[in-house]
């Protein structure tokens, strides 16, 4: 297993080549300054310049819709309009990464999150889903490898008593590139913890940069006892990570945060989370000529429906899968 050296490093060095210089021309040429958060970049590559965007679609009650065509969708690519060369919505089967925050600030919140882990596995199907168990602090540590049917935490999970500083950052961008393998079904990384990060190397915008890049939605699970959770009404927290850098960090890569401070809420967010993946749709079209970063708006030709997908992608390189 690497260090927290080689684990923060070999992550930047791959991202530095690839991904930042991509994002710096576009905020020079775009004309943006440096200073503002901006969203991140995803890049698709394939024999035909494809760029593959996965969308989640929901009426005005908040309910999937699944009958859509591609004619009942709009592409918007930094400002034109694109054709959709394909639309599919039958991908069989679903690939979750689970990352477990084990560092000292989640001490006393672990059984939380093991609950909301194992609600999650409830509603995997046991004949085509698969999933893989990961933990961190300042490295990334494997605990339990894909696996189809997987129903049960390893019980390492039971065992570990959380110590040290957090690298959620790193964390996060390293399981997806792990996941981004894992080929032919719907993916994700979702993360359970309370939002600290004080030990990474890389920052939000970078990591859901790489994470959109290779196809990946993150969803970020915040273990938070109710004081301590926003949007509940006897908070005294105003704001925190959860609801501003990693909630951005989880929007641009398609994927979403969940408060959850009590059984219930957990409950629901892991159906939620299975559900979103169950009823994606995946578009696909023509990756534009011009090299750089491209803003990406998808939306229903149906005003009344609310379109969720990655908000842009690299145009002209290749992605980068592997670090």
């Amino acid at each position: 297993m690497a260090k927290p050296s080689q684990f923060g490093s070999a992550i930047t060095r791959g991202l530095a080549l690839i991904v930042i210089p991509a994002l710096t021309m576009a905020l020079q040429s775009s004309g943006i300054q440096a200073q503002e958060p901006q969203p991140p970049v995803a890049a698709f590559r394939s024999s035909v310049d494809l760029v593959r965007v996965a969308a989640v679609v929901r009426d005005h009650k908040g309910h999937f819709v699944q009958d859509l065509k591609a004619r009942d969708f709009e592409i918007v690519d930094d400002g034109r309009t694109r054709a959709i060369a394909d639309l599919q919505n039958d991908v069989a089967g679903v690939s979750v990464a689970f990352l477990f925050d084990v560092s000292g600030s989640m001490e006393g919140r672990m059984p939380d999150a093991r609950e909301a882990a194992t609600h999650v596995l409830n509603w995997l199907d046991a004949e085509r889903d698969e999933a893989a168990v990961f933990t961190f602090d300042t490295q990334l540590d494997e605990r339990a490898p894909f696996t189809v049917g997987l129903k049960a935490l390893p019980r390492s999970i039971e065992r570990l008593i959380p110590f040290g500083a957090t690298s959620l950052h790193d964390a996060i961008a390293q399981t997806a590139s792990r996941l981004g393998t894992r080929e032919g079904r719907r993916r994700a990384v979702v993360v359970f913890t309370d939002g600290v990060d004080n030990a990474s190397h890389m920052k939000p915008e970078a990591v859901s940069a790489m994470a959109s890049a290779i196809d990946v939605p993150v969803y970020l699970f915040g273990i938070v006892p109710s004081i301590d959770n926003p949007s509940e009404a006897n908070s005294t927290v105003e704001r925190s990570a959860l609801t501003g850098t990693l909630a951005n960090l989880a929007t641009w890569t398609g994927g979403h945060v969940f408060m959850a401070s009590t059984p219930g809420q957990r409950s629901v967010a892991a159906r939620q989370i299975v559900d979103e993946l169950r009823h994606q749709y995946v578009i696909a079209f023509e990756a534009s000529g011009r090299p750089g970063w491209h803003p990406l708006v998808v939306r229903a030709r149906n005003k009344d429906l609310t379109v969720r997908a990655r908000s842009g992608y690299i145009a002209g390189q290749s992605s980068p899968t592997a670090f």
